[in-house]
């Protein structure tokens, strides 16, 4: 047998993660503990690093370098940096990939002004259309001045699709477990009793469904996580491959965002595939093959530009947290509570440490202890899957943190939401979609906006979404299917509706703010303004999506046109609706058919502030390669 190549020292990153005038994070996997040394090119400035290694397998360490800085960097100014390895190599050694031409170090901009970001959200690898972070990419690439440079790069939910997996891409998956040595987990309440065994099942690859127990009183649990649901208005959900274990929602993270770890995988096809699995199997490797070739590019973006994240449904679980009753199923069942823990530890692990490490700080310091006992007892076999209770244990705590949401002090400030496990759930009825936001979660972020003369928020769905579609929801709400249609919006649960519009027409609320969202797998631009007030507060809704996701086009073409003429501005049924006291004008696409307000490619957002924190200018920037959109007054 031919000997495996060696481990690459660094397995994914640097990403820079949150950066301030004196302070760091950056994100990075090595396949040993790495102990890297940074070095920052900035006469003056001296900094200090605290490096946390945590480990995940038995070649594979997850670093956060928390990087303090005596004085406050420079704004506007580029910063080139490096890190280097024990072995003396740097990054122009061990990821040449992550250089822009004519230069010999990445580097990064302290913006002085949030006056130019990127934001996206719903990067599904094996969606049939180009990756929209090449965007960003190719932007950088460009050669901007560092005062042109985006600020950050937002990233607004699903970044990935652990409930949504190609073949192709589980096969990858379950090579790199076994190539770094992923941790095995035992698998309470399963037909198969750990991570190891799933692996090796007949019903690994597109049966999923089948290694739930069989039980009648499952049923509900297996239509919910498994089984392709049919979603008559919207989409079919496609869940037969989802991932279970927290080895194969690390190694996906590491599969997505760098292109090291692809070359210690294949994608053959395993065994035993059915024909039409075979066929669908086939379907979907030249698409994750498209996906691979990319990644390099992506890389280089996420190391020269500060990323920041933040959950939706996917990186968990389709219509994750939608109701009280969802909620009762998923977590009174110890497998699909696993399942979902699992989700959610992989992002704390590789998404919502580097948004805010202090905030993080303790679930990160009980996975430490966690994972550290799973290194210790890896060389004995029979203790490898024994300790699932401290895996639940774990989980207890990550599914009852409420530190998700952070701020980021910026000019204007910077609020991100959690809109998924803050819900206001509904008490007349288990069944009714959950506010996004609850009572205590929404008055927080009133107190956030206080007296700021602007502000950014982000929320992964939009506030102001299309009436129509938001219409169909409720129908589908009050006749008891909710799950259907997604119906998972602002305007679903009047208690949460009426508190944000409140929160938007108070006198002290920022004459000036924009949310961005994503969500939709379309891209749009409201304008928003309270009715009959002289003075009223000047809302704006960029919503862009998705980044590698579109909306099926024909139906969105019919949804856009139907939107104007149901709910046009002198429509009456626009009466019936919790938005009625605002005014709500549309900006359209520069490249729009005929009256159409809906954008539909992949790609990114691009929004430019002026001085007073409004979006002086909005763009998609398409993935495809065609010239930018911009949605302008009309």
């Amino acid at each position: 047998m031919t000997p495996a190549a060696p481990l690459p020292l660094v397995l994914a990153g640097p990403v820079l993660r949150r950066l301030e005038p004196q302070r760091l994070a950056i994100w990075l996997v090595g396949s040993q503990p790495l102990q890297p040394a940074f070095h920052l090119n900035c006469p003056g400035i001296t900094p200090s690093l605290h490096c946390h290694t945590l480990p995940v397998g038995e070649h594979a360490y997850i670093h956060l370098l928390d990087i303090h800085f005596d004085h406050p960097l420079p704004f506007d100014t580029a910063l080139p940096y490096d890190l280097r390895l024990a072995n003396g190599q740097g990054i122009a050694d061990w990821a040449p990939h992550l250089l822009y031409p004519g230069t010999s170090l990445p580097s990064f901009v302290l913006r002085e002004r949030m006056d130019h970001l990127l934001h996206g959200s719903c990067r599904k690898p094996h969606h049939p259309v180009a990756d929209g972070l090449l965007c960003a990419d190719r932007l950088l690439a460009a050669g901007r001045a560092p005062a042109e440079r985006p600020a950050v790069l937002l990233m607004t939910g699903d970044q990935v699709y652990a409930d949504d997996v190609a073949g192709p891409m589980l096969r990858a998956i379950h090579v790199l477990i076994e190539r770094l040595g992923l941790f095995d987990e035992a698998l309470d309440g399963a037909l198969v009793a750990s991570g190891a065994e799933l692996y090796r099942h007949p019903a690994c690859y597109y049966h999923r469904a089948d290694l739930l127990p069989a039980q009648q009183s499952n049923q509900t649990l297996r239509e919910r996580f498994f089984g392709g649901k049919r979603k008559p208005i919207f989409s079919s959900s496609n869940a037969d491959n989802h991932l279970v274990t927290f080895a194969e929602v690390m190694a996906m993270y590491l599969l997505v965002w760098a292109p090291q770890p692809w070359a210690l995988v294949d994608m053959t096809m395993p065994e035993g595939l059915a024909e039409q699995h075979q066929a669908r199997y086939q379907h979907e490797l030249p698409l994750i093959e498209a996906f691979r070739e990319g990644l390099g590019q992506v890389a280089r973006a996420m190391a020269h530009l500060p990323c920041l994240m933040i959950f939706d449904d996917h990186d968990i679980t389709d219509d994750w947290n939608l109701s009280a009753q969802w909620e009762q199923t998923a977590y009174g069942h110890p497998f699909s509570r696993r399942i979902i823990g699992n989700a959610l530890l992989g992002y704390l692990l590789c998404q919502g440490w580097g948004n805010d490490p202090q905030g993080c700080a303790a679930l990160v310091a009980g996975c430490q202890e966690h994972f550290a006992g799973l290194s210790r007892r890896k060389a004995a076999p029979t203790q490898a899957t024994s300790d699932e209770h401290g895996q639940d244990a774990l989980i207890g705590e990550l599914l009852r943190f409420q530190g998700w949401q952070y701020e980021l002090p910026s000019n204007p400030p910077l609020q991100v939401l959690d809109t998924r496990t803050r819900r206001w759930r509904s008490e007349s009825n288990l069944g009714k979609p959950s506010g996004l936001l609850d009572w205590e979660a929404l008055c927080e972020l009133q107190q956030g906006l206080l007296d700021h003369p602007s502000a950014i928020i982000v929320s992964p769905a939009p506030i102001f979404g299309v009436k129509l579609i938001e219409t169909v929801q409720r129908v589908f709400s009050a006749l008891g299917y909710p799950l259907l249609v997604d119906a998972e919006n602002w305007m679903a649960h009047r208690g949460a509706a009426q508190v944000v519009l409140n929160i938007f027409r108070h006198s002290r609320t920022p004459g000036h703010y924009v949310v961005l969202s994503g969500d939709v797998h379309y891209s749009f631009v409201y304008e928003v303004l309270i009715r009959h007030r002289q003075h009223s507060p000047h809302l704006w809704q960029v919503t862009s999506s998705g980044i590698k996701n579109e909306f099926p086009r024909r139906l969105l073409d019919v949804l856009d046109r139907l939107n104007r003429w149901l709910y046009s501005p002198r429509s009456p049924l626009n009466w019936f609706t919790q938005r009625r006291q605002m005014e709500v004008v549309p900006r359209v696409p520069s490249h729009r058919k005929a009256g159409e307000r809906l954008w539909n490619s992949a790609g990114l957002g691009q929004v430019l502030f002026d001085e007073q924190g409004r979006p002086a200018r909005v763009f998609q920037l398409n993935a495809n390669g065609a010239p930018a959109t911009e949605f302008v007054q009309h």
